[in-house]
């Protein structure tokens, strides 16, 4: 019986392998949350509305049309490069798994303001998406023993460590309730993830004894 050598982990990579791939699938995400300002413009901020509002039938549209909308230019400015670059960072799996952990991270948020904030708001922004995007990112290296990933979420906490604050309630204005519960889908996003990686691993290893 022999055992061959295992290849790279894919699962503790840092950087995308098809970066360019990944860097334009990012960047076409931005510029569609721009189309959708510049449309919004025109309109009055008329689609300002169509974010979630807390339990209400009608406002559970805006868990979908929410991280799209901007309540001002201001607003999608300060979201650009935590998208740009979270969103980028996230793509290391691969474009599949970057899918499925932006939309659990999409829904949980969506889903969390929906059951928690005020009665008559209407929460919008990609700010949620944000905050899931780098939990996920900062808790990845833990679940995945990997050192390169955690030596870039210290990277990360130096640099955005101070956007952390918003989780805490008491900012008028900003949904603590979007980042919290983005934060916790980035988290199970981070450990779904590393526990399919494991199962995927083990059955290759297993594969791999002849």
């Amino acid at each position: 019986m022999s055992t061959l050598p295992a290849p790279t982990d894919p699962a503790k990579r840092i950087l995308p392998v098809k970066y360019k791939s990944a860097g334009i699938v990012v960047l076409a995400f931005t510029v569609l949350m721009y189309l959708v300002e510049l449309v919004d413009t025109g309109l009055h901020h008329r689609l300002d509305s169509e974010g979630v509002v807390p339990r209400t039938l009608s406002g559970l549209d805006g868990v979908v049309w929410a991280p799209l909308l901007h309540g001002s230019w201001a607003h999608l400015f300060s979201n650009t490069i935590p998208v740009l670059l979270f969103g980028f960072l996230a793509m290391a799996s691969g474009l599949t798994r970057w899918i499925a952990v932006t939309a659990l991270i999409w829904v949980v948020s969506g889903l969390g303001v929906w059951l928690t904030a005020g009665s008559g708001t209407s929460t919008i922004g990609a700010s949620g998406l944000a905050f899931g995007w780098l939990a996920y990112l900062l808790v990845r290296g833990l679940f995945n023993r990997s050192f390169g990933q955690l030596a870039v979420a210290a990277g990360l906490l130096l640099i955005w460590g101070g956007t952390l604050w918003g989780l805490l309630p008491g900012n008028p204005g900003i949904s603590w309730q979007a980042h919290v519960f983005g934060a916790l889908g980035g988290i199970v996003a981070a450990w779904l993830a590393a526990s399919a990686d494991r199962a995927k691993a083990r059955k290759a290893a297993s594969n791999l004894q002849v």
